[in-house]
């Protein structure tokens, strides 16, 4: 018998009011629920106190590399956490979109945040701004931990994947978590809490677990710097968000609520097509994947009217292969619903839209949490309001046919907000006009045509690359977006100042800043030798005539303007001009330290500007300056360690006008073993 109690400034609870949880394929008992009366004041102070702190002394990407770890400590457990999950209702497909693909989430994040952002403790975002003629005032936008805590409320549907999904990225911003699952299956989202807290590799007070149905005046002690992150129905996300205290001190509240979704048939498919079997697979497989409890099932199938009764029959013959059964056979494709208590709801809601449409399939029930795929027909979506408004959560799909494209584009608009939609078709111009059109009213939307089908991820897929989330009564939230995921959770800030003093208070040389001029070559130099801000000013080299030919003659660029002298006068420089390219080669005779040392490679460019013509006769000097540097992970196959540098580059001419401008990444020889080698 599995415990769900709380984990509260550092201490599982051990007492309490207790309930069991019961299986949803057998109903039996599979755990206790233990629901103790809780002090949130003091969980809020010590995650804020205790776990906060220790958190935010971090970079980013040392935090980043302790949830890769702990995705890594977490996916050796695997098949204990696919056992549990049986009892939710879930096959073993609908599991590992849960527990593997929450995972995988984690460890995306992770991945993201480490490729992106800096390492520090705070982001250093985009470029500096420049505020004044002379480059004396300067503005740079920074993103921040906030010294608050993020409360996590999550669904039912995936007692997992929700909980990784909000869990990583607030503490890769520096955020401490309180995580409330639903109760129904809260048993499977605590095993894997345990292990979370029994690997250490999180600080103490980095998290904290909620066991209760309500969150008692939790949200009564949340301030400015506080987050709440919520997945769920939409009435209860607005009844939460109401709360006064988000109210009144503006607590940054992400709502993302389960969506009446579409998918839309385009009217340049017949049935022959590839984009129709694709279009039915896809709509049955979202009605039996976790027995269509998912935020972004497809609760409204829109096709093209000569097509309805094609779409009814193929999807019936879909639907009869997929009976539910129990879920640890390997031959079920869909188990029953996450409880009794879901089915019935799941009832309700669906005598709701029988009474505006048309029943064309409905499949065998079976006691208690099992019940049959449903198949209604709404035959006038754009004038009946119900099924744009009416959710039921389970594995059904209304059916609306459509005139013309405008009339698609009406229907999956009327819903007003979704989490995803999705088009299939082989006209590129109609996705093109679809896409446009129901672009403002969907957080993502798929197209797929026989090109893309092959390795798509699925209509109902969240990917942790690309944002989750969506307007209207999808909450108007966003999650997710690989790094982004993590600045959601951040305060981003505008600095300033001088661009010395903005240099100095973010850790990242800003153009116009200060320099230090080195003593010895920063390609002498090992990692943690390098200083953000040091400078090496190289020797000048003089550009003649023969350098432009020969840099022609030797890469066969021979444009006019640095070849023909006659077309070079009547171009914008009015005479021969050397080649960018010569110029961008010619510095990196004058910076690079032609001997070995710990600079192992350069392996890129960014930014690369060409600001001002060089003309033979024209002498160039460059001055190459330390601008951000970021420690990597030592791997098996790797020799040595090392990190990254970012060397900004500004080549002048003899009359100190710019001439050009890049950045150049190279890989440095660390000397020190770090806690993330591994």
């Amino acid at each position: 018998m599995i415990h769900v109690s709380s984990y509260s400034c550092g201490k599982w609870t051990d007492t309490g009011k207790e309930s069991e949880l019961y299986s949803a394929v057998n109903g039996k008992p599979v755990a206790v629920f233990q629901e103790s009366e809780l002090d949130y004041a003091a969980m809020c102070r010590y995650a804020k106190e205790v776990g906060g702190p220790k958190i935010r002394e971090l970079t980013i990407h040392e935090r980043a590399f302790k949830i890769k770890f702990l995705a890594q400590h977490l996916l050796k457990q695997k098949e204990k956490y696919y056992n549990i999950s049986t009892h939710t209702g879930a096959t073993r497909r609908d599991s590992w979109i849960d527990i593997e693909g929450g995972i995988l989430t984690a460890f995306g994040i992770s991945s993201q945040a480490r490729r992106n952002l800096s390492d520090l403790p705070w982001h250093v975002e985009g470029p500096e701004v420049t505020l004044s003629r002379k480059g004396t005032f300067t503005g740079q936008h920074i993103c921040v931990p906030r010294p608050g805590v993020s409360v996590q409320i999550n669904a039912f549907n995936f007692p997992v994947w929700g909980m990784l999904e909000k869990l990583a990225p607030a503490f890769i911003a520096g955020l401490p978590s309180i995580i409330k699952p639903s109760p129904t299956g809260s048993y499977l989202a605590c095993s894997v809490f345990r292990d979370i807290i029994s690997s250490g590799i999180l600080p103490e007070g980095s998290v904290q677990f909620i066991a209760a149905d309500v969150p008692g005046d939790l949200f009564d002690h949340l301030t400015s710097q506080d987050m709440v992150a919520f997945t769920g129905s939409a009435a209860t996300g607005r009844k939460l968000k109401a709360h006064p205290s988000i109210i009144a001190n503006s607590v940054h509240f992400n709502l993302e609520a389960d969506s009446l979704n579409c998918s839309i048939l385009g009217e340049d498919v017949s049935p022959n097509m590839e984009e129709f079997d694709l279009f039915i697979r896809e709509v049955a497989n979202e009605m039996t994947v976790k027995t269509g409890q998912k935020c972004t099932a497809i609760r409204r199938t829109i096709v093209p009217e000569h097509l309805l009764d094609d779409v009814i029959s193929a999807l019936r013959i879909r639907l009869e292969n997929s009976p539910p059964g129990d879920p640890s056979q390997k031959e079920t494709r869909m188990g029953p619903l996450a409880s009794p208590e879901q089915a019935k709801r799941f009832e309700e809601q669906c005598q709701q839209l029988q009474e505006v449409t048309e029943s064309v399939y409905a499949g065998a029930a079976i006691n208690g949490a099992f019940t049959g795929a449903k198949l209604l027909v709404c035959h006038k979506p754009i004038e009946t309001d119900t099924v744009h408004r009416v959710e039921a959560f389970g594995p059904l799909t209304t059916i609306m046919p459509y005139k013309t494209t405008e009339e698609a584009i009406a229907i999956a608009n009327k819903a007003d907000g979704s989490l995803a939609g999705s088009l299939f078709t082989n006209d590129d111009e109609i996705a093109k006009k679809i896409v446009m059109a129901c672009a403002p009213y969907h957080g993502r939307f798929m197209v797929i045509n026989r090109q893309s089908a092959g390795e798509s991820t699925g209509h109902g897929a969240p990917i942790a690359s690309l944002v989750h989330g969506g307007p209207g009564r999808a909450g108007g939230g966003e999650e997710l977006g690989g790094y982004r995921a993590v600045l959601h959770n951040m305060q981003r800030v505008a600095l300033q100042g001088s661009p010395t003093t903005l240099r100095n208070i973010t850790a990242q040389h800003i153009k116009g800043a200060g320099t230090e001029e080195a003593s010895v070559h920063p390609f002498k130099k090992y990692f943690e030798e390098l200083r953000v801000g040091e400078a090496l000013t190289t020797e000048k080299r003089t550009v003649t005539d023969k350098d432009v030919k020969d840099f022609a003659h030797l890469t066969g660029d021979h444009f006019y303007a640095h070849t023909d002298p006659d077309a070079a006068a009547r171009s914008m420089f009015g005479k021969i001009v050397a080649h960018g390219y010569f110029v961008l080669s010619a510095t990196a005779g004058l910076f690079v330290y032609p001997y070995e040392g710990p600079v192992l490679l350069n392996y890129g460019l960014e930014d690369l500007r060409f600001t001002a013509p060089v003309f033979p006769g024209d002498t160039i000097q460059a001055k190459l300056i330390v601008k951000r540097k970021t420690r990597r992970q030592k791997r098996e196959t790797d020799k040595d360690p090392y990190g990254m540098v970012w060397f900004a580059v500004e080549v002048t001419n003899q009359e100190n006008v710019l001439v050009a401008e890049y950045t150049i990444l190279t890989l440095v020889k660390r000397k020190e073993k770090l806690d993330i080698d591994r």
